[in-house]
């Protein structure tokens, strides 16, 4: 019995060597920038309450962004990892420009809609039902952060366009060193324009924020892209990448086919979580501002099952690149039971820190205490979490967009929001206990995820011809 579930579920020391020098890299950069934005947000909310919130909405807003600019670079990286595992860098290739599109349109897109739609997106969220805030501030605050954010919107498309080109062939360790030396800039700005230096440097604020946000994607950027052109035997399909516009159409339409499911998945999943912040947030400022707190310690130790989901799209869609059919199997079955079991381990230790976690912000009590109660919430959820993520990226390393995007928007968008929203709307239920319920609706997904990669049916090679 217990060999059986060991061989099936428990890998060797190579296996977690090969996984942990994928995952430790990619999991210390987003640590680090998920630690600045903590630290971030822990200065903005020595500001007060509405500064706080402000930025709270449009990071919620800008978070939509970065998840389109993830579905839309995903896509063609599903063709681009399993390209790479073939050996064909010249398809690779061809995956990179299609990122390059994607990109610049989506940009295009979000700088018209929060250039000419800012103050109607941000007043969702704002609502005077509640006790505590001035809502006409936290508007005014969020505007003037959007301002300044919306500069950072395109490196950021083209730091994530390379980016993911970087990690298709199994480098992780550049976009690690890009995001340190990154975020530890943007840390020190962060503390110099928010508050200010002596009288050499003017206390400036949410600005201040904005603008150390900005600079920070803008040197990520650059790291990133100088690094890929300068060492061309890595990255051996940025050679000529810019030398001609040109898709062959049989490439461009399996990856339009293929990552366009993916690409509406993650925006309407992104905006799905929007409208679920949204829903929470008609209990008045209190809450967005609860929310904010939680989520920002939440979002740090979610690091963990993230990362260890994306490396299963390199390892697994490696394998299946490479025809290894039962050892992408196999690799996927031990990749998502350590995935749980390390997250198990991280929301315990969740639990002991977010208790203490909020009173470091400058703000009401009633804030603080609503915020333990999510953060507590959100950590007994984290294993099932993993386990749907997991599921998810188990999902799409074989191509299977279009269940992906049932699985995940679908799901979403039929149930949990509906859900949410009446919960919200049209109960007298206190808003932890509406937050319980929506949370843990991820056990539905859990059952459905585990039928799905039983069943086998992502098991395919997308780029054998």
């Amino acid at each position: 019995m217990w060999q059986k579930f060991k061989s099936t579920f428990i890998g060797d020391k190579q296996f977690y060597h090969h996984v942990l020098c994928l995952a430790v890299p990619m999991i210390i950069q987003n640590a680090i920038t998920s630690f600045v934005s903590f630290l971030d947000n822990i200065m903005v909310g020595q500001i007060g309450t509405e500064q706080m919130s402000g930025v709270a909405i449009v990071n919620q807003l800008i978070f939509v962004f970065n998840i389109c600019i993830f579905g839309g670079v995903s896509g063609a990286g599903i063709f681009g990892t399993q390209f790479y595992g073939k050996g064909d860098y010249e398809g690779q290739k061809y995956a990179f420009r299609f990122k390059m599109y994607a990109s610049a349109l989506l940009s295009g897109i979000a700088l018209c809609l929060f250039g000419f739609c800012n103050t109607q997106l941000i007043s969702l969220y704002l609502n005077d039902t509640g006790s505590v805030g001035d809502i006409t501030l936290a508007l005014n605050y969020g505007k003037e952060y959007l301002a300044i954010m919306m500069i950072g919107l395109v490196p950021f498309a083209l730091t994530q366009t390379y980016i993911s080109s970087i990690r298709e062939t199994g480098q992780t360790f550049v976009p690690m060193l890009a995001g340190i030396i990154a975020v530890v800039t943007n840390l020190i700005l962060d503390y110099a324009l928010i508050f200010g230096i002596g009288d050499s440097i003017p206390a400036m604020g949410v600005s201040g924020a904005a603008i150390a946000t900005v600079a920070a994607r803008f040197i990520e950027c650059s790291i990133v892209v100088i690094w890929t052109h300068m060492h061309k035997t890595e990255n051996p399909y940025i050679v000529g990448a810019y030398k001609s516009p040109l898709i062959p159409r049989h490439i461009f339409k399996g990856i339009f086919i293929k990552g366009t499911p993916l690409m509406l998945n993650e925006m309407l999943w992104a905006s799905g979580m929007a409208v679920i912040s949204q829903c929470y947030a008609v209990r008045g400022l209190e809450v967005v501002a609860a929310q904010n707190i939680s989520s920002t310690i939440t979002n740090l130790f979610n690091i963990v099952y993230i990362q260890l989901g994306g490396c299963i799209s390199i390892v697994v869609g490696q394998l299946l690149g490479a025809g290894k059919i039962e050892e992408a199997k196999d690799a996927d079955n031990k990749m998502i039971f350590f995935s749980v079991g390390c997250c198990a381990v991280v929301a315990a230790f969740m639990i002991l820190v977010g208790r203490y976690f909020p009173a470091i912000y400058k703000t009401e009590e009633s804030i603080k205490e609503l915020a333990r109660t999510f953060i507590l919430i959100s950590a007994l959820v984290m294993p099932l979490c993993a386990f749907s993520h997991c599921t998810y990226f188990t999902l799409r390393s074989g191509g299977k967009t279009g269940i992906t995007f049932l699985f995940d928007s679908v799901y979403t968008w039929v149930l949990i929001i509906p859900f949410a929203y009446v919960l919200a709307n049209h109960t007298l239920l206190s808003i932890q206990l509406v937050f319980f319920l929506v949370q843990f609706t991820e056990i539905i997904k859990v059952a459905i995820g585990f039928f799905m990669v039983r069943s086998g049916t992502w098991i395919q090679n997308i780029v054998d011809t």
